[in-house]
């Protein structure tokens, strides 16, 4: 809308000069509001709206590799029986054990918080009467375990597997970095170099000459968990559930924008 108004004046503006006859272009102007706007007054103010779209524009990408130092579970519990109270009663002693086995393993309580409890009822559909009975409940409980040990998520997905038996849940586990800022400040400075050389290129192959930084913005976000793939247990197993962390990335992305002299 600002260019079209701008537009609009400036020819206004001609018109005015074109009609009270002027032959120099120093002496033309015309009253706007209340100031006298000359000629080159409205041409400056015209190329002036579009001076935005100048200068080199570029972004620039950091990435640091970095070891995993915790390890995220999501386990539970799940009973089923004939009636809510019994599956309740099933859930809550299977939970309550393992949650002792989470605490004797080193677990902070402010590192179990619950996820999902659930009571719902368990149908089946009877061909010989067309409808659908309710034939027992089952109760969910599921808890997410930060493990800061984690040379210690193998153990305690073991032990909570021996204790809660066929009604542990175990849905599944990610790695993430507990302290991240060191990690970003590094991949920053990568992003900003990155998008400091591509610069300097483009105004090389160009044959222009770069100014100075006229804005410069980051593009981030909070690093996710790292997913593995859902346990099983396996009993035959026996020995100790080998867990492996591996490595992840942090990035982070920076666009700027340079003058050009």
């Amino acid at each position: 809308m600002r260019k079209v108004v701008l537009l609009v004046v400036g020819l206004v503006l001609v018109g005015a000069v074109l009609l009270s006859g002027c032959t120099s272009e120093e002496n033309a102007s015309t009253e706007v509001g209340q100031g006298s706007w000359s000629t080159q007054d409205v041409m400056a103010l015209l190329a002036s709206d579009s001076s935005q779209q100048t200068g080199v524009w570029v972004a620039g990408t950091g990435k640091v590799t970095v070891v995993p130092d915790i390890a995220i579970l999501t386990l539970g519990v799940e009973a089923q029986a004939s009636t809510v109270t019994e599956a309740q009663g099933d859930a809550a002693t299977a939970m309550t054990e393992v949650m002792a086995v989470l605490t004797a393993n080193g677990v902070a309580e402010k590192d179990i918080q619950t996820r999902w409890y659930s009571i719902s009822p368990v149908t089946k559909w009877i061909d010989d009467y067309k409808e659908q009975i309710t034939i027992g409940y089952r109760v969910t409980n599921t808890v997410t375990v930060k493990v800061r040990d984690i040379d210690k998520t193998g153990t305690i997905i073991d032990a909570v597997t021996t204790v809660g038996g066929d009604l542990t849940r175990v849905q599944g586990i990610s790695f993430t970095v507990d302290d991240t800022d060191a990690y970003y400040d590094e991949a920053r400075e990568k992003a900003i170099l990155d998008a400091m050389a591509k610069a300097e290129q483009i105004a090389s192959v160009a044959n222009v000459t770069l100014g100075k930084p006229m804005y410069i913005s980051e593009m981030s976000s909070p690093v996710p968990p790292y997913p593995e793939r859902p346990y099983i247990y396996d009993e035959a197993v026996g020995a100790t559930t080998p867990i492996s962390a591996g490595e992840m990335e942090i990035s982070i992305t920076v666009q700027m924008v340079y003058a050009l002299q």
